[in-house]
């Protein structure tokens, strides 16, 4: 069977790449190649770039009124072909249908959200500033901007982006992440049946090269950018070095804080979710349990240990797994390497999720990983791992808790798990992190706040989605 090779989207229209270079696309629960993607040169760069710029100021001129019914077009739309757009979420990265779908609709909720436009774009009116002079301010688009995504959400952070940025006037150059580019496209093919104009978005599939690009061509205007901090800091020094405005959202190692007065069963459940949900190839995964108390870290370890085990692993379209495979081979590898890691430095494996069956057979699969006594001088503390490993660290203080997550050099979201509101308040108040949930594990704000991390978690000035989005 021969293997297809994907396109770029330009123009209204799936176009060939001009480039002989591509990448291949995995089934991570088989590990076959089902696609090839397109790897941008400068021409194909240059001639996804100038479509957007012929078609931005067009659409910057429409009222913001008549952005917004095509918006609305465009939500009806990525509601009618959720279940299309999630399939095709599990089979080129590999998460649970349930989990992609959910992905689908967070998405959707940000371009709901931009659907009121024609409100979030007011300016500012001063009546008699001095003798027969009033003053006024608008909001007006840039003209081009890019979007630059992670492979984890294919669906629901370029959605995070085209949501403000076509509402407001935009026209969108879209780089996803090559590992898994096809529902990228079909986002795309979504907007132009909703009477998006050709050109407005479009999709420059690559590498570093169209990656480096968009960041210093004199025609993008601003860049935003989710993915691993060593990229986000060279997107944000670069793109701002050329004179754009820029949005980069870097790594994590969010923690949470398990007071000994939590409800034990509670934060169990939470974990279970927050730390192998999508299999931890999340930004927003809780990767760090710190438990105050040895006889709360006891009980919470034994409450763990036998579901961490229990958890179904398997292809996400036969049945209903807990949880699909990794991403690609090479990060299955990684994954795998940082588990040995922590044993070697000392850390006590309680599940390894290298010996899980599904491990050793097609695929990219591990299971979930459980390691207790975790220290902060270990690398499996300090460094993102991105999978599905959960480390339990033991404190003798919520004092002493506080200080490890103002510690770290990552700062995306963090929890707290307890009964007292005043412990929680002061732990709000005080922790040196971007999202904050309390007896919640993963605190994703809704579309009409925004997401964004502090430290090394996020570069510049404004955050993803919400009034940070339209401003941006």
């Amino acid at each position: 069977m021969s293997i297809p090779t994907l396109t770029h989207f330009v123009g209204g229209a799936r176009l060939a790449a001009h480039t002989a270079r591509t990448a291949p696309v995995f089934d991570p629960a088989t590990g076959e190649v089902t696609a090839q993607v397109p790897l941008a040169d400068a021409t194909d760069i240059r001639c996804v770039i100038d479509d957007a710029a012929a078609a931005a100021p067009a659409w910057g001129q429409r009222s913001a009124v008549d952005r917004a019914h095509v918006l609305f077009r465009y939500r009806e739309l990525l509601l009618a072909h959720q279940d299309e757009l999630a399939a095709c979420i599990s089979r080129e990265h590999g998460k649970v249908f349930d989990d992609a779908r959910s992905e689908v609709r967070r998405g959707i909720d940000v371009v709901e959200f931009a659907c009121g436009i024609p409100h979030l774009m007011k300016g500012e009116f001063s009546d008699g500033v001095s003798r027969g002079i009033d003053m006024h301010s608008m909001r007006q688009p840039l003209g081009v901007v890019a979007g630059i995504t992670p492979f984890n959400f294919p669906a629901m952070v370029p959605l995070w982006m085209l949501g403000p940025a076509l509402a407001t006037g935009n026209a969108v150059v879209l780089k996803p992440s090559e590992r898994d580019p096809g529902t990228p496209l079909r986002l795309a093919e979504l907007w132009v049946e909703a009477g998006g104009p050709p050109g407005t978005f479009n999709v420059l599939n690559g590498d570093k090269e169209a990656v480096d690009a968009l960041l210093v061509d004199p025609v993008v205007q601003a860049v935003s950018f989710v993915g691993s901090t060593p990229v986000a800091q060279h997107v944000h020094t670069t793109a701002a070095a050329h004179g754009k405005r820029v949005q980069a959202m870097g790594g994590a190692k969010n923690h949470c804080v398990v007071l000994p007065d939590a409800d034990l069963a509670q934060v169990a459940n939470a974990l279970m979710g927050a730390a192998y949900g999508s299999a931890g190839e999340r930004c927003m995964a809780i990767s760090v349990a710190v438990v105050v108390g040895e006889a709360s870290a006891d009980a919470l370890v034994a409450a763990l240990a036998p579901r961490v085990a229990a958890l179904e692993v398997g292809p996400p379209t036969v049945g209903r797994p807990d949880m699909g495979p990794l991403v690609t081979g090479t990060h299955r590898a990684r994954v795998a390497e940082y588990i040995g890691i922590g044993e070697s430095e000392g850390a006590a494996v309680v599940v390894d999720g290298r010996t899980h069956p599904r491990a050793s057979g097609p695929g990219f699969f591990l299971g979930g990983t459980l390691l207790d006594r975790v220290t902060p001088a270990m690398r499996v503390y300090q460094e993102e791992i991105f999978g599905p490993v959960l480390c339990v660290v033991r404190v003798a203080s919520a004092d002493e808790a506080l200080a490890l997550c103002d510690a770290h050099r990552f700062g995306n979201g963090v929890a707290i798990f307890t009964r007292s509101g005043g412990a929680a308040q002061d732990f709000a108040h005080r922790v040196r992190c971007g999202m904050v949930g309390i007896n919640v594990a993963i605190p994703v704000p809704l579309a009409f706040h925004s997401f964004g991390g502090w430290k090394d978690s996020a570069f510049a000035d404004h955050n993803q989605y919400g009034m940070e989005g339209v401003r941006f």
